[in-house]
């Protein structure tokens, strides 16, 4: 089996995800979020690619509807993008569904359904991500959103993470430069992760917004080792 690495969705038309997984990974905060999001009892996620779709289904189905653009959460939302909107005991999310638009997170998603399976990765829950591939035995595309279709570090070094714990499962990364070069990213980060990330560009946006809570938390590794979110039906369920 094979692991590659897509840099950011705008790479997506030179890569085949017939036959393949594609883990879809914004760390910061997208992915981080929804997998937080089904931790804490949400029953399936819309992930849309527009405002208007995402207000339509809280409209219609009654979902928790969040959502944000440029990292501010957007006007006339439930939520932002951030996994403490669903840890806050104020605002009980059990048992009800949400719908959620970012500026890159489902946008990656939505352009990767040509994919076999279509699963979640963060930091949070990368050894549930690591344990369905290996029960899968299939080929695997990391699918990094990325910032505004430009290649971001976090998601990188995470597709670099997950190459780390699935080479002993018999994946080949060796064959790619792109996963190469993410192997090699994380590699060099790992002894100082997450401080490794202080002067990228997306902690540098969440610090000026307020949100370093934010990127510690979505940093920690296996908070949620048991949660994958997976695509099926046209949303995501815990898997």
């Amino acid at each position: 089996m094979k692991l590659d690495v897509c840099f950011s969705p705008e790479l997506l038309p030179l890569y085949d995800l017939h036959g393949k997984i594609a883990v879809i990974v914004d760390v910061l905060r997208a992915t981080s979020t929804i997998v937080t999001a089904l931790d804490q009892g949400v029953t399936e996620v819309f992930a849309v690619a527009s405002l208007e779709e995402c207000a339509a289904l809280g409209r219609e189905r009654g979902c928790i509807t969040a959502a944000e653009r440029d990292g501010i959460a957007a006007e006339g939302f439930d939520l932002g993008n951030s996994p403490f909107g669903f840890l806050n005991p104020d605002f009980p999310v059990q048992g009800r569904a949400l719908a959620i638009s970012t500026t890159n997170g489902t946008k990656a998603l939505r352009r990767s359904l040509d994919a076999a399976a279509i699963v979640c990765g963060s930091f949070l829950n990368i050894s549930a991500v690591v344990k369905f591939i290996a029960a899968q035995q299939l080929d695997v595309v990391v699918v990094c959103a990325g910032w505004k279709g430009q290649f971001c570090l976090e998601d990188t070094a995470f597709g670099g993470a997950l190459a780390e714990q699935l080479q002993p499962l018999g994946y080949d990364t060796a064959w790619s430069d792109a996963a190469i070069a993410a192997l090699h990213l994380w590699q060099h980060a790992k002894p100082t992760w997450p401080d490794y990330l202080l002067e990228s560009a997306a902690v540098r946006r969440l610090n000026a917004l307020e949100y370093h809570d934010d990127f510690v938390f979505c940093m920690k590794p296996d908070v949620y080792p048991d949660i994958l979110p997976l695509w099926q039906d046209g949303r995501l369920v815990r898997g």
